[in-house]
């Protein structure tokens, strides 16, 4: 885990950063993310991951947001910074991610046991 924890680090810091619309949640859908990053997230109940999948929600959502935006997987922050993943209110970064960093996430999410968040 400590390698993925650093495979984690290093995608992080290449993936662009942009404002969202405020109140939007459109990326906040059930998502799954790696043991290593889920190991960073609080522990919900079945009963609050039940709650959250009825609506089609992640668990994190609350009602001012992501509650875990800091530790959000890497799914979450590559929505929006590729056209693969494009924010439905057209909010993008700048510069939109550079292909082979996006391929590396993609391996990464592939290669790694991947749980409902």
């Amino acid at each position: 885990m400590i390698d993925n924890r650093n495979i984690i680090a290093k995608l992080r810091e290449n993936i662009p950063s942009f404002a969202c619309k405020p109140g939007c949640h459109d990326c906040c859908g059930p998502v799954t993310a790696s043991s290593e990053e889920m190991s960073r997230l609080p522990v919900k109940t079945e009963a609050e991951h039940d709650a959250a999948l009825a609506d089609f929600n992640c668990v994190h959502l609350g009602p001012n947001g992501c509650e875990v935006y800091d530790e959000r997987p890497l799914i979450c922050r590559l929505f929006g910074t590729t056209p693969h993943l494009a924010c439905p209110n057209h909010c993008r970064p700048d510069n939109m991610i550079d292909p082979d960093i996006e391929a590396q996430i993609h391996h990464y999410i592939a290669n790694t046991r991947q749980v409902l968040v």
